[in-house]
């Protein structure tokens, strides 16, 4: 998974950053996305896209990830930025914050999807990237994790939703509970203009 990171080295890059979201999809909460710059050759046994990670794992990878990069930044856009935005716009002002936490400036920048968030930085941007970069991957684990961890959060303060089961997304019993309880002030209104 370090093939990537490799070639951009060999080519003279010097902090390559694996850059991934994680909530785009969701009626309600933030969006988080995470910039990580690994040391060249590290490998962590176990990384893998978040998607396909149990969530025991995902923790464990979280607290590796963050003790063994080189840097990481993690940021969110809130669901009124998403409302105010639009999600794509709000996804790249998240990915943008957290290229700004990081202890050290990229100059290449890996991002998984198709989308360059146009940041002044060279960026390569990756199809199902969290598959083929160790950057994007352990991108995707931090973003993931801090999102579930900020929505059991929100499920604490709006309980009649059960946002630490769907995480806020699209499910069932998210859309029954939104019948029963009306939208809630995190909610993307945007993402449920059928149900106003």
């Amino acid at each position: 998974m370090l093939e990537l990171e490799n070639k951009a080295q060999e080519a003279g890059f010097q902090a390559v950053c694996g850059i991934d979201e994680a909530g785009r999809g969701p009626l309600a909460g933030p969006v988080f996305a995470a910039a990580v710059i690994l040391p060249p050759g590290l490998i962590i046994e176990g990384l893998n896209d978040s998607k396909k990670l149990s969530e025991k794992k995902r923790e464990e990878l979280f607290d590796v990830i963050r003790r063994d990069a080189a840097a990481y930044g993690i940021g969110m856009a809130d669901h009124k930025e998403i409302d105010r935005l639009n999600i794509l716009q709000a996804t790249f002002l998240a990915m943008k914050r957290a290229v700004e936490a990081l202890s050290r400036t990229p100059d290449l920048l890996l991002v998984d999807g198709n989308r360059d968030p146009g940041l002044g930085i060279e960026t390569m941007t990756i199809v199902k990237g969290d598959a083929k970069s160790a950057s994007i991957a352990a991108a995707s684990v931090l973003a993931k994790v801090s999102r579930d961890r900020f929505m059991l959060e929100l499920d604490r303060e709006y309980p009649a939703y059960q946002f630490a089961q769907h995480k806020g997304y699209p499910t069932k019993a998210h859309y029954q509970a939104i019948r029963e309880n009306g939208i809630s002030p995190v909610h993307r209104k945007t993402f449920l203009k059928k149900m106003h």
